[in-house]
């Protein structure tokens, strides 16, 4: 279980890197790019905190955004493990948000699909992580400890 953990989790940690990179740089997604730019528009007017008074500049949250996503992609890919387990938090939230936005957006079911799917399969990679952790711990070696108890 564990490889196909690593598999996943490396597969998951390029795609957000990539994603993030896309909305870093105009070289690598050059016809999105002026879509991106509107979407985040419309994503910065249905900010989460935007009920506390605070809206981020539109430029300013998709490149927030760009940067968490590849350095959470890249360090869930290739980073030890404490950092991968803070990665992968760091983009469950990321999709909880990106999921509520799109719903505040009132978008298709089908527009919210990718998002969900990442959410899913991230929850997915953390679960089976910890089941993998607490199954090493658990798991008896079959060696009996010596007794500190002796008799006299």
């Amino acid at each position: 279980m564990a490889p196909l953990l690593g598999v996943l989790r490396v597969l998951l940690g390029g795609f957000f890197a990539l994603t993030g990179a896309a909305k870093l740089s105009e070289q690598i997604a050059a016809p999105a790019s002026q879509q991106m730019k509107a979407l985040f528009e419309q994503f910065a007017e249905v900010f989460p905190l935007k009920v506390f008074g605070y809206q981020p500049d539109p430029m300013s949250y998709q490149v927030a955004v760009g940067w968490l996503e590849l350095l959470a992609g890249l360090l869930l890919a290739l980073g030890p493990p404490k950092l991968q387990e803070i990665s992968n938090f760091l983009l469950i939230v990321l999709m909880m948000g990106a999921i509520f936005t799109l719903v505040s957006l009132e978008e298709s079911l089908i527009t919210c699909v990718p998002a969900v799917v990442c959410l899913v399969l991230l929850l997915m990679l953390d679960i089976c992580q910890y089941a993998v952790r607490t199954q090493k711990v658990v798991t008896p070696t079959g060696k009996k400890s010596p007794s500190t108890v002796t008799k006299s």
